[in-house]
């Protein structure tokens, strides 16, 4: 009798109906939660992300359907909204293009492109860092990915969460958790990844290189530096437009000082409620059908590799620079523009710290990064509107 209670509760339990699969990305959610939590590893959306992927395959949670998006150019939300569990509903936010435009609302309202002003060499410096972005994308579609695949997996190179996402649902919906999951794994993994190939290319004299004190910037160039960028970017890459439009209205609303009230809220409230529905809706198409395939291996290779290009690209367009210049700059900096704010210009001030102790490189590598923020996203809007 005892031993049919016992089979009896088996057959009722999850254990019953669990896959393999299912077991693995139980195990890849609980390693990436502890990288969140006890490495800290870009927690504020690396946890939510591990979180989703944790609930969507607990056997039964019924949290999110994948059969709801099988179809991606006709789906149904009525459908959706009747029959679809919670992370279904937090999808429609993803697929609608809605959470990733929002989220660079808060990030611009956080941002201050006063180093960029003050160094438009940083424009040049920011673009060259996305060299990983493209050299990325030829490389997928050698390994048979389609083009518009490959240019959502090149994103990665951009180091920038939200712009891989917004990319990811439109070229490649069917591959968002695995891209999602390789940049902020990749943006976390800045400190790691990046000094190596920063000495690999620099001499200790050039990492030694002081620069001179960046210029003051007046609120005048802060105020309509924003609506400027808008609106070329507009003009030249209209693709672009939606997330570079979103970074600049949060960073108007910093700058303009009558509406500290909206920035604040960008800032804090806005931004934490939208990145907590973001990860969590990310993380929960990381389905092990989706997830556990051998795409998603190479997709993790392509976004390391598209990591280290971006990084090469920035720091020896610096040093290209360096040979037309009278006032030589760190070579360092160029690695902030791969994005990954403020992360990445602190490594460049690390390394440079290594040679020089006295020297304070970091405001000039604030530069690059903010910019490599806005090459990312027009990246983005090129390969979209080449692709999507």
């Amino acid at each position: 009798m005892f031993v049919e209670i016992l089979v009896d509760l088996y057959k009722e339990s999850a254990l019953s109906i669990i896959t393999w699969q299912q077991g693995v990305l139980l195990v890849i959610s609980l390693v990436l939660l502890y990288l969140g939590i006890v490495r800290q590893f870009e927690p504020l959306l690396l946890v939510p992300i591990a979180f989703g992927m944790l609930a969507t395959n607990l056997p039964g949670s019924n949290v999110y359907h994948p059969e709801l998006w099988a179809d991606m150019k006709n789906i149904d939300y009525n459908e959706v909204l009747k029959s679809g569990g919670l992370f279904d509903i937090l999808y429609i936010g993803i697929k609608s293009g809605l959470f990733p435009p929002l989220i660079f609302m808060g990030i611009g309202a956080m941002t201050d492109f006063g180093p960029l002003i003050a160094n438009p060499k940083s424009f040049i410096i920011g673009a060259a860092a996305q060299l990983g972005i493209f050299l990325a994308f030829y490389l997928a579609t050698l390994l048979g990915f389609t083009p518009a695949e490959g240019g959502a997996i090149g994103i990665i190179g951009g180091a920038d969460g939200p712009t891989a996402i917004y990319t990811a649902t439109i070229l490649a919906p069917h591959l968002l958790g695995a891209i999602a999951v390789a940049a902020y794994s990749y943006m976390a993994l800045v400190p790691v990844i990046q000094p190596p190939f920063m000495k690999l290319l620099t001499t200790k004299k050039e990492r030694a290189i002081e620069m001179k004190q960046l210029r003051p910037v007046s609120k005048k160039e802060k105020i309509i530096f924003p609506i400027l960028v808008t609106i070329v970017v507009a003009f030249l890459v209209p693709s672009a437009a939606v997330l570079v439009a979103s970074l600049m209205v949060g960073n108007l609303l910093k700058e303009s000082g009558v509406t500290d009230r909206l920035s604040k809220t960008l800032q804090n409230e806005f931004i934490n409620i939208v990145t907590i529905c973001l990860g969590l809706a990310v993380g929960a198409t990381a389905t092990a059908e989706n997830f556990l395939r051998a795409e998603t291996l190479k997709i993790l290779g392509l976004g390391v590799f598209a990591f280290i290009f971006g990084t090469i690209g920035g720091v020896l367009f610096a040093k290209l620079i360096n040979l037309f210049s009278k006032n030589k700059i760190n070579p360092l900096i160029g690695s902030a523009g791969v994005s990954a704010v403020p992360m990445a210009a602190r490594v460049s001030q690390k390394v440079a710290q290594e040679e020089n102790p006295g020297i304070f490189l970091l405001m000039h590598a604030m530069g690059p990064n903010v910019a490599g923020v806005i090459g990312s996203a027009i990246a983005a809007g090129v390969l979209i509107s080449l692709f999507g």
